[in-house]
């Protein structure tokens, strides 16, 4: 007889085993885990205030069914501490693994299973208490976990005393989503099991294929370019003789000079106003010197072209002597 039925004073012929064998498995909501622990879920059994009841299994293991407590239980150290009692008062061969926050003392502490080692980021919450207990398909298997369940909300304690005032009420009891749960090893997306090894095999194959193509491309891509001729390089000769062309053209030739100055007499005219255009002149500007035309100072260089008067070291011509 359970402790609901000695509470309500119902007869034991009103035992859940009286039902007929088999029980309903319902599909998985948006908010359920795909895995905890080492366990995938499979199916939901049944949901209450303090936790859900999953149908799970694991790699080369036995069907179990895996009771996690919901979001605000696992936040209650109270909540914690039933569950734990609770699962360390039952028999080892019911027992398969527990893990969690605060499972991993008492008489089945040795069936803890730990999950330090997965990747945990500065912001996780810690996991929620589970437990996974053996499963056989019959209804005494779904009225252990509703039992669990129960005695965490106290829904399943009996009543002391008279009641009176208002109804006992948990504060966390309307947060039923299931408690904190890590995902580790990634599964295959789209999955809800593990890979085996014949999706890793195809996986490796087609990021082999993958970087195949994409070096292949390359090298078609790059194969046909057309080389690049070098520029020619600049050597001492040609940048001598550039120079010299350059300066040639600057200067300009020496007929060009000589055309562009004028004539010596022309500059002598025109620069210095020394009488050098003809030998009358010369001669009547001799007389009229002062000096006559043994003063060298009004006599015209005809060596020099654009100077001035002869200084008194220059030595007269023959054709100066002859004027």
């Amino acid at each position: 007889m359970s402790e609901d039925q000695s509470a309500r004073g119902e007869p034991a012929s009103a035992s859940p085993a009286s039902a007929p064998m088999g029980v309903e498995a319902f599909p998985l909501l948006s908010t359920d885990p795909p895995k905890i622990g080492d366990f995938w879920i499979d199916a939901r059994l049944t949901a209450t205030e303090a936790g859900v009841a999953y149908l799970a299994h694991a790699d080369a293991e036995h069907q179990v069914m895996l009771v996690i407590l919901a979001d605000g239980a696992a936040r209650d150290a109270a909540a914690r501490d039933r569950l734990a009692g609770e699962v360390n008062k039952m028999s080892s061969r019911t027992v398969v693994a527990r893990g969690g926050q605060d499972q991993d003392e008492g008489r089945l502490g040795h069936l803890f299973r730990s999950e330090d080692d997965d990747p945990v980021g500065p912001d996780h919450a810690p996991l929620a208490p589970w437990v996974a207990l053996v499963w056989d398909g019959s209804p005494n298997a779904l009225a252990e976990a509703d039992r669990l369940l129960r005695s965490v909300d106290l829904s399943a304690s009996p009543q002391l005393g008279t009641r009176s005032g208002p109804d006992f009420s948990i504060p966390w009891s309307s947060d039923t989503r299931p408690g904190a749960w890590r995902l580790w090893p990634l599964p295959w997306p789209g999955r809800r099991d593990r890979a085996g090894w014949l999706p890793l095999l195809a996986s490796w194959l087609l990021m082999v294929l993958m970087a195949s193509t994409a070096l292949l491309v390359a090298v078609l891509l790059f194969r046909n370019q057309p080389p690049e001729s070098p520029n020619a390089p600049v050597t001492g000769s040609a940048s001598s003789s550039s120079s010299s062309d350059s300066s040639d053209s600057s200067s300009g030739s020496p007929s060009e000079s000589d055309s562009s100055s004028g004539s010596p007499s022309e500059s002598e005219s025109s620069g210095s106003g020394s009488p050098s255009s003809s030998p009358s002149d010369s001669s009547s500007d001799a007389s009229q010197s002062p000096g006559g035309h043994d003063s060298p100072t009004k006599t015209p260089s005809m060596n020099v072209s654009g100077s001035g008067t002869q200084t008194a070291t220059d030595q007269p011509t023959q054709q100066q002597t002859r004027l």
